[in-house]
């Protein structure tokens, strides 16, 4: 099974209540592909319930790379939450291991 960690590479952190996660393209192709079917929608679609506010996508197109910023992602952030540390640092990896098709 393909995965998007076969495309891409990937990034994450976190401030408050709020993670990033930046994926980077493996090359132009992959930036292409995943620039076209990667949407916020399907990033918090993947998180579900993770996820409670919104996603935004950033285009940064002159590294070929995409950052999301998940909104109410971290249950309060790191003083707040019951979540293992290191809270939005493993997001990354997470949405690397995405199906893909």
């Amino acid at each position: 099974m393909k995965r998007l960690y076969d495309l891409a590479f990937g990034r994450s952190g976190d401030k408050g209540n709020i993670a990033n996660i930046s994926v980077i393209a493996r090359s132009p192709e992959a930036y292409q592909e995943i620039k076209g079917k990667l949407t916020a929608e399907r990033v918090k679609a993947y998180f579900g319930e993770l996820v409670k506010g919104d996603v935004v996508r950033y285009e940064l197109d002159n590294i070929e790379a995409l950052n999301f910023v998940l909104h109410g992602a971290l249950d309060g952030g790191g003083t707040r939450s019951t979540r293992i540390d290191p809270l939005g640092k493993s997001l990354a990896g997470a949405l690397l291991y995405m199906p893909w098709e």
